[in-house]
């Protein structure tokens, strides 16, 4: 079986000098490999070629047979690493919790360490001799492990 560090650290050397980041990393017992990367600027296929050129490179199909796919991170699938975070900022974010809540609200923080995110979520509040209530914007700060899933939201309109 291929070593996944093996693969990872070759990974790290192919995007070297570029603003890209692995987003997640398999390798199977029947040494399928899949690699995820993504960037700040965003990830082409002509990048995804690339990378997976010096992949092949580095590996030997006569040592060890497998499979490789290399692409980058769904804009639809869930965050796994801080740099996503820090990519979406200021983009609405759609966070389902452990405790099963569904929130929507636009990304405005992130951790140094990605343990922790904060977003800002409106809700409506009946001030004090008002007639209406009013829509207040309010942070809200979420550690990741409390988290299901925090994803990209789209907005068809």
């Amino acid at each position: 079986m291929i070593d996944k560090q093996k693969v990872e650290a070759l990974v790290e050397q192919a995007i070297e000098n570029t603003d890209a980041y692995i987003v997640d990393l398999t390798v199977s017992g029947d040494n399928d490999i899949v690699v995820e990367i993504d960037s700040p600027t965003g990830v082409d296929l002509d990048f995804c070629a690339e990378v997976s050129r010096k992949l092949n490179d580095a590996l030997d199909r006569d040592v060890e047979d497998y499979s490789l796919e290399v692409g980058s991170a769904s804009l639809s699938a869930p965050f796994k690493v801080r740099q996503q975070y820090e990519k979406h900022l200021g983009d609405d974010v759609d966070v389902l919790t452990r405790d099963g809540r569904k929130l929507k609200g636009t990304l405005t923080a992130v951790s140094e360490d990605g343990a922790e995110f904060t977003i800002e979520v409106t809700r409506k509040v009946k001030e004090p001799g008002a007639k209406r209530p009013v829509m207040v914007a309010e942070p809200l700060t979420l550690a990741v492990a409390d988290c299901k899933q925090v994803t990209y939201h789209f907005d068809f309109k």
